[in-house]
């Protein structure tokens, strides 16, 4: 029987931090890097700087002598339909990655402005906004509900999730702080790869530019705990992105990953559009 061809020659994995500072070991940044079978790195940078200092690093090797990755990181890539209207930004997921980009401030130290930026979204609403939190510090924007807002989900705000998080629910990415929160994550990170592919032409992002076809480095959005993490590891954000890197590799080598990737078109035309969605890694 003849092999699958492979779709591409590496594969990452990135869980993601939206920490204000510098930080290393559990609950920060960790990378997994598969090269090929057993062929595992792993980095853990402080900051999303110097993450996304490796990660360029690792395309431009990349795209030196050929080769091409498969880069997934574990925040939403975007928002409920009907956002990039609220913002008064289009109508679709690159014109809202622009004013997200345009809003978030993020320095080298991981201080970042993402609940600042959250608030001046909410701005664009009548009445409260979608992003809202539990526990949100003292100095927060007022424009932030410390509850989730009164305001009618899918009439006068976007819809509280995204289509395909109503069949796999989960964190909305509009809440910004306490227990499991995801938004400020999905703010810092959509924010730092909009300029990563400002600066490149040898990306794609999936599903909004690929559904997996041609030749450039794809960016994904993942979601690790779909799979149990590696054994052997203390750290659980390691074993995590190890599993995913890993699992990423083998269903590209077993012929399963192009068709997971190719899910997208029988959706809603506003999972590719606006919304995305998680490779299905299961």
């Amino acid at each position: 029987m003849q092999a699958n061809k492979a779709l591409f020659n590496g594969y990452i994995a990135v869980d993601w931090s939206a920490k204000g500072r510098p930080a290393t070991g559990p609950n920060s940044i960790w990378i997994a890097i598969v090269d090929g079978p057993g062929q595992v790195q792993f980095l853990n940078p402080p900051t999303r700087r110097e993450a996304m200092n490796r990660i360029r690093e690792l395309l431009d090797e990349a795209t030196r002598v050929g080769r091409r990755l498969l880069c997934g990181f574990d925040f939403a890539f975007g928002y409920p339909e009907g956002t990039a209207q609220m913002m008064n930004a289009g109508d679709n997921w690159e014109a809202v990655w622009a004013v997200v980009a345009r809003l978030v401030t993020d320095q080298d130290n991981n201080r970042h402005g993402a609940l600042q930026a959250a608030a001046d979204l909410n701005q664009h609403c009548h009445g409260e906004g979608p992003f809202w939190g539990i526990n949100l510090p003292n100095d927060a924007p007022q424009a932030l509900s410390r509850g989730m807002p009164h305001n009618r989900w899918g009439v006068n705000l976007p819809p509280y999730r995204r289509h395909f998080e109503r069949v796999f629910p989960g964190q909305s990415v509009w809440q910004v702080s306490g227990p499991g929160a995801v938004g400020l994550q999905s703010l810092t990170g959509i924010a730092r790869l909009q300029d990563l592919r400002q600066q490149r032409e040898d990306l794609q992002v999936w599903p909004f530019e690929t559904l997996g076809e041609g030749r450039r480095h794809v960016l994904a959005e993942i979601y690790p705990s779909l799979i149990p993490p590696s054994p052997g590891y203390e750290v659980r954000d390691r074993a995590q992105v190890h599993a995913v890197a890993v699992r990423l590799s083998e269903m590209d080598e077993e012929g399963v990953l192009a068709p997971r990737l190719r899910i997208p078109v029988d959706m809603h035309e506003a999972v590719i559009n606006e919304e995305a969605l998680f490779l299905d890694i299961t």
